[in-house]
């Protein structure tokens, strides 16, 4: 079993900043791309940011110059920091990440719980 566990959720005021965690746990060989995604209500789930196990970053033009996503592969996690929130920011935030349990299985992608976000005043 592999598990994505998300944490940093919360209520901020527009402008304000807050840090998103994610970590995932169980039998995990390796972890390819990460990311996040989140769904607003009534909207589809959207590209938030990834990030390659090597570094690498893609930022959806929403969100460029605002947030910024790292990873640790030493905890197999990764992070989303996010600052000068707006409130067309809020929506539930997901992680997301491609995962191989074993070396003989193919990668899958594997989804967090989700964390609630809400910018407002």
């Amino acid at each position: 079993q592999v598990q994505l566990v998300e944490s940093g959720g919360g209520l901020v005021q527009p402008g304000g900043s807050l840090r998103l965690s994610c970590a995932a746990s169980g039998s995990i060989f390796s972890i390819d791309d990460m990311g996040w995604y989140r769904q607003a209500p009534g909207k589809e789930r959207e590209l938030v940011a990834t990030i390659t196990s090597g570094g690498r970053t893609n930022y959806a033009d929403y969100v460029k110059g605002r947030f910024t996503t790292s990873r640790d592969n030493a905890k197999n996690a990764v992070y989303l920091q996010m600052n000068i929130l707006k409130p067309e920011d809020t929506a539930v935030y997901y992680c997301n990440a491609v995962i191989t349990r074993t070396s003989y299985l193919l990668p899958r992608e594997y989804w967090g719980q989700g964390t609630q976000v809400t910018v407002s005043s």
